[in-house]
């Protein structure tokens, strides 16, 4: 019999991808109604009743904690970059050909790999609506969402699900290669949707204003995720028998923000923003915990590839959370496939979903499909090149 429980997580998903706007109160209604439901008729994945609540989020509060004071703090260090007037900085050094449509990409790529995707999605599409001068094609668009997720999808600091893998035991090296998969895929969509760019609107480049950079904000953005990076690895190497039993990582990551607080004060206004959007993720995720996976297919390359697929139309932070309930994935392959597939849709992603606050009119489906169509085939292509050359190798 199907778990009635997937029945309700189902729901949830699909009036979050409805209704994007109400996502909070959708996710955490969605909960709470499988936490009634657990209560009352079957029962909680550590047993019965209150004890089997107690006992279940009792290991659970320690992923919900750290991901709720990395995604804030990620949020605040996304904010010293933007402001350090590096993002500005960077189209000066464009040309005002397709090349240049191409290299911005290639920027939000490469900053996706050190900061949230949403913060580089934003990024490119401040520097976008700049150089084109406020005229910017849906499929440039959904190329700039792609390129932040790929991005993200080899580091264990570039994007949500990627870094829900880390603070649960995944090392840095089980991920990387994802970039194998993702470095295909952005040479597929990239190139075209540069040139389509450049035929809609031509780069223009106003080198005229000097850009002071604030390396302060450069600075206290490096140490913050330099020290999310040391004390994770060093609570894993040497400590590995209490890491699941206090939030290191994000403790670290707020310790080292209020440090530098002397330095540079963060923008405290993404705060609330970036809370109300934690406590949305969480809510999946917690929702995501209480699934009963053994009902769920085998771990397999096929599977991957659907879960693809499947985040496009479905927020891919749950299906990360039981992807790693359930285990045996190869975790690189499984980083690209739930990190990258959400760009075939504008709310597939939460990069996608923030980009078009920004680009109102990329909220259309149909325009999202005709113009962006080589993304799907990018993501197939690149899955097969990973698959042909590193194969499947699922870690136990």
């Amino acid at each position: 019999m199907f778990p009635i429980e997937f029945v309700f997580f189902g729901l949830t998903l699909l009036g979050v991808a409805v209704f994007h706007r109400h996502s909070l109160p959708i996710a955490a209604c969605g909960l709470a109604v499988i936490v009634v439901f657990e209560w009352l008729f079957t029962q909680f994945p550590a047993g019965a009743g209150w004890a089997g609540f107690v006992t279940h989020f009792s290991h659970e509060w320690v992923l919900l904690t750290n991901l709720l004071l990395l995604l804030t703090g990620f949020a605040l260090v996304s904010r010293h970059f933007e402001e350090s007037g590096i993002p500005a900085a960077l189209p000066r050094y464009l040309r005002d050909d397709w090349t240049g449509a191409f290299t911005l990409l290639v920027i939000v790529f490469v900053i996706s790999s050190f900061l949230d995707n949403i913060a580089a999605a934003l990024i490119g599409g401040a520097m976008a609506h700049t150089l084109f001068r406020g005229r910017v094609s849906v499929g440039y668009i959904a190329a700039i969402v792609a390129a932040s997720n790929a991005g993200g999808s080899g580091s264990v600091i570039g994007d949500t699900t990627t870094t829900m893998m880390w603070i649960s035991g995944v090392t840095p090296l089980e991920v990387a290669h994802a970039y194998v998969a993702a470095g295909a895929a952005f040479l597929v969509f990239g190139i075209g949707a540069a040139r389509q760019q450049h035929r809609f609107a031509p780069l223009i480049k106003d080198v005229a204003s000097p850009v002071r950079i604030d390396w302060a904000r450069v600075l206290v953005a490096s140490w913050v995720l330099a020290c999310a990076v040391v004390v994770n690895v060093f609570v894993n190497l040497k400590l590995p028998e209490i890491a699941d039993q206090f939030p290191f990582i994000g403790a670290a990551v707020a310790l080292a923000l209020l440090i530098t607080v002397w330095i540079r004060q963060p923008d405290w206004r993404a705060l609330p923003g970036a809370f109300k959007g934690s406590l949305f993720l969480l809510c999946l995720i917690a929702s995501a915990s209480l699934m009963p996976v053994e009902s769920l297919p085998e771990p397999s390359w096929q599977s991957a590839l659907a879960l693809g697929f499947v985040s496009a139309g479905f927020d891919n932070i749950p299906l990360t959370a039981l992807a790693l309930k359930q285990g045996g994935y190869d975790w690189g392959v499984l980083a690209y496939t739930v990190g990258f597939g959400g760009s075939m849709l504008w709310f597939g992603s939460s990069a996608g979903v923030a980009i078009c606050g920004t680009y109102p009119e990329a909220r259309s489906m149909g325009k999202w499909l005709r113009e962006a169509w080589l993304i799907p085939v990018a993501y197939v292509a690149g899955f097969a090149l990973l698959l042909a050359t590193l194969g499947w190798r699922p870690v136990s």
